[in-house]
């Protein structure tokens, strides 16, 4: 595939990549909340998702789901059904006293952020929108969709890569003090939850 093209969408999706959404908002609570192994898990959770999206787009399922609107408000509403329920834990977690169980934290993060990403329609919406933008007559389809997603998952990953190690930082000094702060950080993560659950909601 023409490597102009490749560059070209990269610089068109990374602002949206960019902008604060579900997947974002979930990575930055696990990062302050489980340090950067869950963040990192969490993106990497994030970008199997989106895996998942980049092979329906390939397969051209993606445009099925969304020309049906039932499918699509299924798979949005148990988005929104499964953030709600992670902000809650969360937020349940901030009013009780004692130490946070990190490894619990960290080892879950993987399957969260790919939960995440994959019952999230509006990534699989970007995807359908964006990328044909940037196909071509000039070599199958399946190809040009396949590389145009892997540029977008990369660019995803490194992204939320670096948001997990500066978002550590500050969840790392917050756990160390005392519970008060460490019950602050789950406060903070589970709001930022569940702001990602009602920008899924209303989006």
């Amino acid at each position: 595939m023409d490597i102009t093209a490749l560059l070209l969408f990269a610089a068109t999706v990374l602002p949206l990549i960019c902008t604060p959404g579900p997947d974002m908002l979930f990575i930055a609570s696990q990062a302050l909340n489980g340090g950067a192994s869950a963040g990192l898990r969490a993106t990497l959770g994030v970008c199997a998702g989106y895996g998942v999206h980049s092979a329906l787009v390939a397969l051209g399922l993606a445009a099925l789901i969304a020309a049906s609107p039932w499918c699509f408000a299924v798979l949005r509403w148990a988005g929104v059904a499964y953030l709600a329920y992670l902000a809650l834990r969360l937020l349940r977690s901030a009013l009780k006293p004692g130490a946070i169980e990190l490894r619990a934290v960290r080892a879950a993060a993987f399957r969260r952020g790919f939960l995440t990403a994959v019952l999230n329609p509006k990534g699989m919406l970007v995807y359908f929108a964006v990328l044909p933008q940037f196909m071509h007559g000039d070599g199958p389809a399946a190809l040009q969709a396949m590389a145009l997603s892997g540029v977008f998952v990369v660019l995803c990953g490194l992204v939320y890569t670096v948001l997990s190690l500066v978002l550590a930082r500050t969840g790392a000094r917050a756990q160390g003090f005392s519970d008060r702060r460490r019950r602050w950080v789950d406060g903070v993560s589970g709001g930022l939850v569940g702001v990602a659950a009602g920008v899924l909601a209303i989006g």
